[in-house]
């Protein structure tokens, strides 16, 4: 994963303006972007002149990757004049006759900190903003605030008002629900990908250019959703660390057919300071140790599970093992991720093994193809959520989802119920492959991980449900998609060739097993008949052993004389 150097370097090259001494002094045009060095001590005017007498507001905003700026309409700061944030703006109405604006930026903390600035005008028919505010400190908002933990990215906004002309009284925002009120407004929600493992700071400020305007936000985001005035203005997403994201709202006015866009707020869910699992390194030793060797079984059996039969109902007893374990053990426990982590491994051994003795001891093929059939539907249906259709809002009830994620994954035991052995060996090769795919995600970021773990997000998340799950797909995941079909379809190609004139499966092994003792203790003529029982040859083994170490007895009388 390649992080940017020092921003003063790249300001070198850039041209970046930079401030010393006294408060600096930026000179904005409206709707360009203008990159910004700032600091703690010296703040910098930010001035935009000669507006247009059109232009009834104006949204000005900064934005830094992961240093939190201040942005005020004062040189000193109040809590009802600024905002504090890396992606951060303010909106200016304009007076009668007001042809310049001005505003104040610094970095909070100490250090430079590289921004990029922009002011978008507007005029009266258009939206604000931000303009009902009810919750937050400014009387106009016009921010997105961002939360996000491991699991999910929570975002929120104030509702907007309907545009008015300079010197006009804003609309009521309370005064009625009809399509003159700012209840007629919609919001549309944006989600945009930066490049996948792209840390860069400079990479960040050209791509969140594509989502702060109306008309570039509508040409290069991915529109999630639309709210209405009775919806809550907020929403979640599903958390992915180390990938960049940006959002974005747009608000439209149907009656005027105009829009406004709030404040793009970006977030990488990680943090770039922690010295473990910060962005730069999110896969834990344990993680990488156990998905590791988790492929290396998985890739034994993707070419060879049908032939080493007892091998692959290992590892498909292992999923099941595991999977059931983890979920029960994070759900009523507390244990740290790496106890979590061997715990499951060692109860994934004890699965696996046990489904390997029920085979030996009852050889019931039934129900070995049921928990295989049950693997593949299960990374069927999770393949099948993966997609847009997963995002359907019908699947944000838990039941709807849980009973057709449940049918889906039952179908295919089902349908293959007359087949099993065509059954094993798609299993076989179709899920030992995607065990490559987990264990590539533990180095390299890919999107194809979330799989299966949407789906263990959502079982120990109660949630998750609320959660849009949309992932990027970038050059990565096109690479690792097409090393998962070559392996899936290698494997499954070469067992199907080698196993086509072989019985479909091994004989049951424990009458096999009761078979030959009776034939040995009933034939006379068989040479095995005539080999002592196991426990009688372990005696005399042993018997040798002990001779070994015993002292010769000297030579002579070896009986007490008689008295």
């Amino acid at each position: 994963m390649w992080v940017s150097p020092r921003p003063a370097l790249l300001l070198l090259l850039m041209g970046v303006l930079r401030h010393g001494g006294a408060s600096g002094l930026l000179e904005l045009s409206l709707g360009k972007f203008r990159n910004v060095l700032l600091n703690q001590t010296n703040p910098v005017e930010a001035v935009i002149r000669n507006i247009a007498s059109n232009v009834t507001v104006v949204i000005f905003q900064v934005h830094a990757q992961q240093s939190d700026v201040v942005i005020s309409f004062d040189k000193t700061p109040s809590v009802n004049s600024s905002g504090v944030g890396v992606d951060r703006g303010l909106v200016s109405v304009l007076r009668p006759e007001q042809t310049v604006c001005t505003w104040y930026l610094r970095a909070l903390a100490a250090g430079q900190v590289l921004s990029t600035a922009i002011s978008i005008p507007y005029t009266e028919r258009d939206p604000i903003p931000g303009g009902c505010n009810l919750e937050f400190d400014l009387e106009v908002d016009p921010n997105i605030y961002l939360d996000y933990t491991l699991v999910d990215i929570h975002i929120k906004f104030a509702p907007a008002n309907l545009g008015y002309t300079r010197g006009a009284s804003p609309p009521s925002c309370d005064s009625g629900t009809g399509q003159s009120s700012r209840w007629r407004l919609r919001y549309d929600v944006y989600q945009y990908f930066l490049p996948e493992s792209d840390l860069a700071e400079m990479a960040l400020m050209s791509h969140i250019r594509k989502m702060s305007g109306v008309h570039s936000v509508k040409a290069n985001g991915i529109k999630m959703l639309t709210l209405t005035a009775d919806d809550k203005t907020n929403v979640y997403f599903s958390s992915l660390p180390g990938q960049g994201v940006i959002y974005n709202v747009i608000v439209w006015d149907p009656l005027w057919n105009t829009s406004a866009a709030y404040i793009p707020v970006h977030t990488y869910a990680c943090s770039f300071t922690d010295l473990v699992d910060n962005c730069s390194s999110l896969s834990k030793l344990s993680t990488k140790v156990f998905f590791t060797a988790f492929a290396v079984l998985g890739l034994f059996t993707c070419f060879f599970g049908h032939r080493f039969w007892k091998t692959d109902l290992f590892f498909m007893g292992f999923i099941v093992a595991a999977f059931v374990f983890f979920v029960f053990i994070t759900r009523v426990t507390g244990l740290s991720y790496d106890v979590r982590l061997i715990l499951t491994a060692v109860a994934g051994i004890i699965g696996g093994l046990l489904l390997v003795v029920s085979w030996w001891r009852f050889g019931s093929v039934l129900l070995s193809m049921f928990v295989i059939g049950l693997v593949l539907g299960f990374l069927f249906s999770s393949t099948l959520f993966f997609t847009p259709l997963g995002d359907y809002r019908v699947f944000r009830d838990d039941v709807v989802f849980w009973v057709t994620f449940t049918c889906v994954a039952l179908m295919i035991p089902v349908l293959f119920v007359g087949c099993p052995r065509i059954l094993n060996i798609l299993a076989s090769g179709i899920v030992g492959s995607y065990t490559v795919v987990l264990a590539i995600a533990c180095y390299v970021y890919t999107s194809l991980a979330y799989i299966t773990l949407d789906l263990l997000r959502r079982v120990l998340n109660n949630y998750f449900s609320r959660a849009y799950t949309n992932v990027p797909f970038q050059r990565n995941d096109f690479i690792i998609l097409s090393v998962w079909a070559m392996l899936a379809l290698s494997g499954v190609t070469v067992q199907l060739r080698r196993e086509r004139s072989e019985v479909p499966f091994p004989p049951h092994p424990y009458l096999t097993w009761k078979r030959e003792r009776e034939r040995r203790s009933t034939n006379v003529l068989d040479p095995s008949h005539h080999i002592p029982p196991l426990r009688e040859r372990i005696h005399s083994k042993l018997l040798h052993i002990k001779e070994f170490f015993q002292k010769d007895q000297p030579a002579g009388e070896r009986t007490p004389l008689l008295l």
